[in-house]
């Protein structure tokens, strides 16, 4: 079989493929709670035959969110709205992940649809935004943050924690932190966007201190039976690469110490001018780094949706998780098209029985 299509065991969980579908925004949601729109998306994703679905960047507070129409999960509304997609994730044969969130100096934002840009304190849609430092991100996202203070950091790590034990009570089985991509914790690790003085800026040993202390919080009420893992950008290709990588094995080390038990490889994202090499699997030899430098698991997305590319970094031992994004919002019935073209025997197996006797019969 196709090396694409071997199990995965993690913790407690077992993966019946190595494809995982990653956080991908909607912006759909009201006042933070998930609706009709999200309860047909994730249920289709779940049916299409990948084994792990992972819910979209979840804000843990208000504050945190993108845009005004991201999930949260920082009531009980919004955690018993995401009950019911965990429940279907799980009704319709993945394993239920989701991903929390703050975004901060890149909150306050329009949808990409609606221009992407920041919405102004002004504005009734709009709020003030707080980062490690008083820095705007720059192009369409110019709005200047509130630097944070000790009380703002201790009690966003704390929302953290929340969002975490409501992500558990909602049923979720695999919790994701968002440490990637320019938001809050990633800020507070690049000295693109973190010129604090404290023992939360200066040297990487600082400039990681909320990541650790935020994931330890979190490890402290999450199961230890169930997988805690992070994305991380862990590069900027910003010039400085070697240094930013070392720097990111170095703290994600300390957070194995700490009960990591897998890595999403990401890219940074805090600088408008970073020059990223777009390309197939472009994060494929980094994630094998990151993998073999701290031995944990690793998954990465971005460029790893062709049959080929998927299978080949999982037999390389690049990744043991493929994360493959908009190839799923084009046909949620992915798993499928990847079998056929693996050859992988009897793939009407990944497709739900209505759809499987039509497509496999003629």
């Amino acid at each position: 079989m196709s090396a694409l299509f071997n199990s995965f065991a993690l913790k407690d969980i077992v993966l019946k493929n190595r494809i995982a579908v990653p956080p991908m925004c909607q912006y759909s949601a009201e006042d933070g709670v998930a609706n009709q729109w999200h309860d047909i998306h994730y249920a289709g994703l779940a049916r299409g035959g990948a084994s792990l679905v992972i819910v979209e960047a979840t804000a843990v507070s208000p504050e945190g969110r993108i845009s005004p129409n991201c999930l949260g999960i920082w009531n009980n509304e919004q955690a018993t709205a995401l009950a019911s997609i965990a429940q279907s994730i799980k009704d319709n044969g993945s394993v239920a992940g989701i991903q929390i969130a703050h975004a901060g100096r890149k909150a306050s934002a329009n949808r990409p649809w609606d221009g992407d840009d920041h919405i102004e304190n002004d504005d009734p849609k709009g709020w003030q935004t707080i980062a490690p430092s008083a820095l705007a991100f720059g192009g369409n996202l110019n709005k200047a943050p509130l630097e944070m203070s000790i009380a703002d950091i201790e009690r966003v790590k704390q929302d953290f924690v929340e969002g975490a034990k409501r992500a558990l009570e909602a049923g979720f089985e695999w919790l994701e932190l968002h440490f990637a991509h320019g938001y809050l914790a990633q800020s507070f690790f690049s000295a693109h966007s973190n010129q604090r003085t404290d023992q939360y800026g200066g040297n990487a040993d600082n400039r990681g201190r909320f990541l650790l202390e935020t994931f330890a919080a979190v490890r402290a009420v999450w199961p230890e039976n169930l997988p805690l893992t992070i994305r991380f950008g862990v590069l900027e290709f910003d010039g400085r690469d070697e240094e930013t990588l070392q720097e990111s094995i170095v703290l994600i080390n300390k957070m194995k110490e700490q009960g990591l038990d897998m890595v999403s490889v990401s890219v940074g994202f805090s600088t408008p001018t970073a020059q990223v090499p777009w390309g197939p699997a472009f994060l494929a030899p980094i994630s094998e780094r990151i993998r073999k430098e701290t031995g944990l698991p690793v998954a990465s997305a971005w460029g790893i949706d062709q049959p080929e590319d998927a299978n080949r970094v999982v037999q390389e031992d690049q990744m043991d998780v493929v994360m493959i994004g908009k190839a799923y919002l084009a046909d949620p019935h992915y798993t499928y098209r990847l079998a056929k073209a693996l050859n992988v025997d009897k793939p009407s197996w990944v497709l739900p029985a209505p759809y499987a006797h039509w497509l496999e019969r003629y």
